[in-house]
């Protein structure tokens, strides 16, 4: 018997029974449903993890301490230190920094700022390292030569967005204690840095900026707490972080930051988490299909006299058996197509309900943070998922339709022609 009659059949055994047939394909709709909307919701929310952790960190970008993380710090890096690092193959850039938590910066009313940090750096290789942070709203960035200019992030200079505290030209006194003397420098505002609201390590709105020439003659000594380094091929940042370790006599005397290690990372735990996802979908699919395998059995009992005349008239047993087989891939198949346009609507439902659900509790949080984003998931839809959505789908259908199959195909005709 030709394909085309056999499917014709089984399209017609499937109509006369409409709403048997359209309970079994909602089965297998609810299950094609479940994964691809919680394929592209997981995939979406990946994605705007990543994105988040890209805004927050330069992927090309190493940051070296000194010291533990967890234990103590050691002694500050030496100039020779840095010269060592700067010389590691895969370097292109070392900007040492000196941070100065403790210092107090003051405008010209003695009012204070609102710097958090004050870091002592080399503007032109700051310049060169975040050339897309580091960048001036008012003002311009001022050569490393001049030791007496100061520049300011965004939120340090303003109390709230009508409040201004500084204005570039203007003075400001920065005060703090060295080995147990206070020090007081008056710095000249050379530029404001653009607003940046990023919640990453690199967020420069609370920072303020001076001469690390400055801090050098204060201090008497050079001593950096940091070391930003740029590599010239992010992928290659792991065998970089090792070669800066074999630099220094103990490695563990240093800690180091690789971003793009830390996203990989994160990038292994949310597939795992999508794959979990996939696993409890797939189950509505498991649960679909032995309600296939039930219907089918029952179609099996009702329609023995239809399968013995058949057997009668000459069908063979590959013919009843593909007969029944084509009514669950047909199930499977119309399920799993309606399933796939369904998913997508769902998944937008869903990220609509978690992106409200995520603002509220940015909004309930007890300490919040200075510049708080809010988090929106966008549904990612992936050809690779809807396919293996699919697929899965009539494999489903084909495996739990195969019993009952297999059971009307090996009927005896003369038994099935007696059966009541």
């Amino acid at each position: 018997m030709k394909t085309s009659k056999i499917l014709a059949m089984a399209w017609e055994s499937m109509t006369q029974r409409k709403l048997r047939t359209s309970l079994t394909t909602l089965g297998v709709v609810i299950g094609v449903t479940a994964i691809i909307g919680l394929a592209s919701l997981g995939e979406g929310f990946r994605l705007g993890i990543r994105e988040r952790m890209q805004e927050g960190f330069e992927l090309d970008v190493l940051i070296v301490i000194p010291g533990s993380f967890t234990a103590a710090l050691r002694d500050p890096f030496t100039r020779q230190e840095v010269d060592s690092v700067r010389n590691v193959t895969g370097v292109e850039l070392v900007a040492p920094l000196i941070t100065l938590p403790d210092a107090k910066l003051n405008n010209q009313e003695s009012e204070k700022l609102n710097a958090f940090t004050v870091g002592a750096v080399n503007f032109s290789e700051m310049t060169q390292m975040v050339s897309d942070r580091f960048v001036p709203l008012e003002g311009e960035i001022p050569d490393s030569e001049e030791n007496d200019t100061i520049v300011l992030g965004y939120k340090t200079c303003f109390l709230n967005e009508t409040t201004r505290l500084v204005n570039v030209g203007e003075n400001v006194s920065m005060t703090m204690e060295v080995s147990g003397f206070p020090i007081n420098k008056t710095f000249k505002v050379s530029a404001i840095l653009v607003k940046s609201g990023t919640p990453g390590i690199t967020n420069f709105d609370y920072w303020a900026f001076i001469p690390s020439k400055t801090m050098i003659q204060l201090f008497g000594k050079e001593a950096y707490n940091i070391l930003l380094v740029k590599v010239s091929d992010p992928e290659k940042s792991d065998q970089v972080a090792d070669a800066i370790e074999d630099v220094f006599e103990n490695p563990y005397s240093i800690s180091i930051l690789v971003p793009i290690a830390f996203m990989r990372q994160v990038d292994r735990i949310l597939n795992f988490v999508q794959m979990f996802l996939m696993a409890i979908a797939s189950i509505s699919l498991l649960v679909a299909g032995v309600g296939i395998m039930n219907i089918m059995t029952v179609s099996v009992m009702e329609r023995t006299r239809e399968i013995g005349i058949l057997k009668a008239i000459g069908a063979k047993s590959r013919t009843v058996l593909v007969m029944f087989l084509s009514e669950a891939i047909l199930t499977g198949l119309i399920g799993g197509l309606i399933g796939v346009f369904t998913g997508y609507g769902s998944s937008y439902a869903l990220a609509y309900m978690f992106s409200s659900f995520m603002q509220l509790q940015q909004q309930d949080t007890l300490f919040p943070t200075p510049e708080q984003q809010r988090m929106t998931i966008n549904p990612v839809f992936s050809p690779e998922w809807t396919m293996v959505a699919l697929v899965f789908a009539i494999l489903v259908c084909i495996i739990f339709g195969l019993y009952p199959a297999r059971k009307a195909a090996k009927l005896d005709p003369l038994q099935a022609l007696r059966y009541e």
